[in-house]
């Protein structure tokens, strides 16, 4: 398996050859060997001037990419700026923004938000996609800063009554020796924080909390 580009430049090196792409591709996707996404026949030849395998059952597609099967299966985007926006994506530790991935893979802002928003959802799988389970903490805070620590200008513009008038409400739900959830919610409301609960805990399970407006 080919070595993983440790930075930036490296990725935009080794992933402006279309073929490292598809090796990329292909060997992380078909760890045993490429098959056939519509029948899974293995029996199955690359050919290398068009990029593209076909499958020896005679069945409609039979020709495929590596694309097929993708969240990149549609897009004219090439592989190289796909590649390098999902690098980008799993190696910033700050995030990444559309405006970023648009001017290092010099497509447009829309194009950019798109295959962002393509990655995320692909992100969401078993462990990130599913329901948490077991026992469950469920608990919730205000986020907006104390006052003291704001310029007087910022503070007359944001702060316009005492209390938690001007904060925004976080709510965090953590699967003890699992995963953890965060999202911010309207208000403390029973209604809105048990909609929460119900779309990120599994029924059955134990709900450790201490306000009762979760249950």
């Amino acid at each position: 398996m080919p070595t993983e580009p440790k930075s930036l430049q490296e990725a935009i090196v080794y992933f402006s050859n279309p073929d490292n792409c598809i090796d990329y591709l292909a060997l992380r996707r078909w760890p045993n060997g490429v098959i056939c996404p519509t029948c899974g026949s293995d029996k199955v030849k690359f050919n290398p001037a068009r990029r593209l395998w076909q499958c020896s059952s005679h069945h409609s597609k039979r020709q495929f990419s590596v694309k097929v099967g993708t969240i990149m299966e549609d897009s004219p985007i090439g592989l190289d700026k796909w590649l390098m926006a999902m690098w980008m994506v799993t190696n910033c530790k700050n995030g990444v923004s559309s405006y970023e991935i648009a001017r290092d893979a010099k497509v447009t802002q829309k194009s950019a938000w798109f295959m962002l928003h393509r990655i995320r959802v692909a992100m969401q799988d078993e462990f990130f996609g599913s329901k948490l389970s077991g026992e469950v903490e469920v608990d919730e805070t205000f986020i907006g800063g104390k006052a003291r620590n704001m310029h007087l200008s910022e503070r007359k513009r944001r702060i316009t009554a005492t209390g938690t008038k001007d904060k925004t409400a976080v709510m965090g739900i953590l699967e003890r020796g699992g995963k953890v959830r965060a999202a911010v919610v309207p208000s403390r409301r029973k209604t809105a924080l048990q909609e929460q609960v119900r779309k990120h805990v599994t029924a059955g399970s134990a709900l450790l909390q201490r306000c009762p407006a979760f249950v």
